[in-house]
């Protein structure tokens, strides 16, 4: 029996990267996955295939930042696999103007905080009364490396991130005793079909170094952590940090490497 054989689950930004990733994970576990993504095709498409290489999966349009969507995921998820067990809050947006503070797009940075923290929020507002039934589940965020260390910028980025965290403590302290854990993922540099487009093999190269592993994880590595955490297999852990990042943040200089790395992407 799968690890996950008999769970429903629910992936935000599920269609591509690290999103798509879990999916694909969760899915090849045993759980049945409700793909939920702003990319309506996109989620179809992952959903479709699943389906055809045997799983269980339904696509959902659904924009995060807005409630009325959220709660509508929750819901169609519900009445297409009769419960839910596993949300994993992924989608997130980080825009190239996210500068430093003077220079900040105020209506940009409430954009940011609408997709990448309340979201999350909305998702578990309504995720944990669904689990509330099926006596628990487990919920995990995707954060990132820069929720928590200062950057030359992506401010409002990792202010969003930084915020996720206290929001996966608050989630895991308020209903740890209903069974239902939360933890946050903090991914580092993860080479997706993106990610390729937007760096060179020199900038790339650079970020590897920033590593302590000798080389640079895919939405696979993510997506093994996000399995483990939503499976029995992690049930003493709630309210958790972990870091999947290649030991980037244990490395003295690797801020200074990304800000290279930053500047020469910038010229």
């Amino acid at each position: 029996m799968k690890k996950l054989e008999g769970k429903v689950a629910i992936v935000t930004g599920g269609a591509s990267g690290i999103g798509l990733g879990a999916v694909q994970r969760l899915a090849e576990d045993g759980a049945a996955v409700a793909v939920a993504d702003v990319n309506a095709e996109g989620a179809q498409q992952v959903a479709d295939e699943i389906n055809k290489n045997g799983g269980k999966a339904i696509a959902i349009t659904v924009d995060v930042a807005k409630e009325e969507e959220v709660k509508a995921m929750i819901d169609k998820t519900v009445e297409a696999f009769g419960r839910l067990d596993i949300l994993h809050n992924n989608a997130a947006w980080g825009p190239m103007n996210d500068k430093g503070i003077p220079e900040m797009d105020v209506d940009m940075w409430d954009a940011v905080m609408g997709i990448n923290l309340r979201g999350p929020m909305m998702g578990c507002k309504y995720a944990i009364p669904e689990m509330r039934k099926v006596g628990g589940g487990s919920i995990i965020n995707t954060a990132s490396a820069n929720g928590k260390v200062g950057d030359y910028e992506r401010t409002a980025y990792s202010a969003s991130k930084a915020g996720l965290m206290s929001l996966t403590r608050s989630v895991a302290t308020q209903h740890g005793k209903e069974g239902i854990r939360c933890n946050t993922v903090l991914p580092g540099l993860i080479v997706t079909p993106a990610t390729r487009r937007k760096f060179s093999t020199e900038l790339m190269e650079l970020m590897e170094e920033g590593n302590l592993t000798p080389y640079v994880g895919g939405p696979e590595d993510i997506a093994a952590l996000v399995s483990f955490l939503a499976s029995e297999e992690s049930r003493y852990i709630t309210g958790q940090e972990i870091n999947c990042d290649g030991g980037v943040l244990v490395r003295a200089g690797a801020g200074a490497i990304m800000k290279y790395v930053r500047d020469k992407e910038n010229n």
